[in-house]
C-alpha cells in the first residue's frame, strides 16, 4: 500500500533560495509570505495562487482533489541588508519589517519597494516585533519602540525575543535573568526575575500566562495577574519554539521527539505534559498553533512538517523529510495556509481548506 503524498505535493508549492532561512512572516492581509533570508536579501511568496490545486465539496459528502491548472508564480527576491537578515515581522501597515546585521531597520512593501527606518551604525537589529500600535526592535540591552511616543529602554542583559500580548499595549522582552513587561502606555517596566539564559517567549492570547524557553532545558512560566511562578522541566533539548493555542488552554512546545503540550485551564491540575505527533530519530524544532482551531503545525530537525492536534496521535502529513531542519514555520493570519522555510533555504506554501478537518475536544 502506497503511502499518501504531502499534503505540500498535493495543494502547495516550493522553492530552493539556496540561503538559509532565518525568519518568516505573514503580512498583515494574508497576500504574501516573507522569508528573510542569510545573504541579506527577503523571499516574497504570493498567498494565493489563481490556477492553482484545490478540494471541492463532494455532493454526497466528503471533498475531491482538483488539480492545478497553472503553475505557481515565481518567488521574488528583494536585497536589504550589506550582511545577514537576522528579524522579520509583517508590518501593522502593511508590508514587512527586517533587521539586519548591518544595523539597518528596513520596511519592505508587497511590490518590493523599500525604505531604510533605523540606521544604527556597528550594531545589529536582531529581534524585531509588531502590533496594530506600533513597531519594536532590539539593539543589545536595548529596545526602541516606534509608536505615537517613541521610547528606549535599557536592560539588564542583551534581547533575545521581543512579543507583544493580543492588546499591543504591553511588549515582553526575553534576557538573562528573566523578562522584562513594558507597559507602553507608561513606559513604567516590571521585571520578573529568573535565573538563568530566557531564549524565547510565549504569551498566552487571554494575557493571563507569559512562558519563556530556556537554555537551560526548561520553561518558566508567570501568572501575570498575581506574579505566581510556573516552573516546566524534564525537556532532553531547549525548548526555544513556543506556541498557545487561540483558546489559551494550552502551550505547545519544542524541545523534544514529540511536541510538548502543557494545560493551562488551569495550569497545576495535571503537571505531567502531553505528547502530539509521532517519534522520529530527531526531534521537533518549531511548534506553530492555528489562529483559530486547536491544531499544530509541527517542524521536524529532519526537515518534515506534519499537522497534529493537542494530546492526540493522529498526524497528517505537510511536507517530507529532507536534507535540513526546519527552522520556521507560520501560519497565514486566516489560518487557510501554512508557509515554512528550512536551514539549506528551502521555501514552502501550502493550502490546507477546512474541509480538510474535522475538529473535535483536546484530549
Amino acid at each position: 500500500m502506497n503511502a499518501p503524498l504531502p499534503l505540500i505535493e498535493l495543494l502547495g508549492a516550493n522553492w530552493m533560495t539556496e540561503a538559509p532561512v532565518v525568519a518568516l512572516a505573514w503580512d498583515v492581509a494574508g497576500r504574501h509570505a516573507g522569508f528573510a533570508l542569510g545573504d541579506g536579501t527577503v523571499a516574497l511568496a504570493a498567498g494565493e495562487w489563481p490556477g492553482g490545486p484545490a478540494l471541492k465539496p463532494r455532493p454526497g459528502g466528503g471533498v475531491e482533489f482538483v488539480p492545478g491548472r497553472e503553475p505557481p508564480a515565481p518567488v521574488a527576491r528583494f536585497s536589504l541588508h550589506d550582511g545577514t537578515c537576522l528579524a522579520l515581522a509583517g508590518d501593522p501597515e502593511g508590508g514587512f519589517l527586517s533587521g539586519g546585521d548591518d544595523g539597518r531597520l528596513v520596511h519592505l512593501n508587497g511590490d518590493g519597494v523599500s525604505e531604510v527606518l533605523v540606521n544604527v551604525d556597528g550594531e545589529w537589529i536582531d529581534v524585531v516585533a509588531t502590533s496594530r500600535t506600533g513597531r519594536a526592535y532590539a539593539t543589545g540591552r536595548r529596545v526602541h519602540w516606534l509608536g505615537t511616543k517613541p521610547a528606549s529602554l535599557a536592560l539588564p542583559g542583551s534581547a533575545t525575543a521581543l512579543v507583544f500580548n493580543a492588546a499591543g499595549d504591553q511588549l515582553a522582552i526575553a534576557h538573562h535573568g528573566g523578562v522584562t513587561l513594558w507597559p507602553l502606555d507608561a513606559h513604567v517596566p516590571r521585571l520578573l526575575a529568573w535565573p538563568g539564559y530566557h531564549r524565547s517567549i510565549a504569551w498566552s492570547p487571554d494575557g493571563s500566562y507569559l512562558v519563556s524557553g530556556m537554555e537551560e532545558n526548561a520553561l518558566h512560566g508567570w501568572r501575570l495577574p498575581d506574579g505566581g511562578d510556573i516552573e516546566m522541566g524534564g525537556y532532553p533539548g531547549q525548548p526555544r519554539s513556543l506556541s498557545f493555542s487561540a483558546d489559551s488552554r494550552v502551550l505547545v512546545t519544542s524541545g523534544g521527539p514529540r511536541a510538548v503540550c502543557w494545560r493551562f485551564d488551569p495550569p497545576g491540575g495535571d503537571d505531567r505534559p502531553r505528547e502530539c505527533g509521532i517519534v522520529r530519530k530527531t526531534p521537533v524544532t518549531q511548534v506553530v498553533c492555528h489562529p483559530t482551531h486547536p491544531l499544530i503545525a509541527l517542524g521536524y530537525h529532519n526537515g518534515a512538517v506534519l499537522l497534529c492536534q493537542p494530546g492526540c496521535s493522529d498526524v497528517l502529513f505537510v511536507k517530507g523529510a529532507g536534507d535540513s531542519p526546519v527552522s520556521t514555520i507560520a501560519w497565514s493570519p486566516d489560518g487557510g495556509r501554512l508557509a515554512m522555510g528550512t536551514e539549506a533555504g528551502e521555501i514552502g506554501l501550502v493550502s490546507l481548506p477546512e474541509a480538510l478537518f474535522h475538529f473535535g475536544s483536546p484530549g
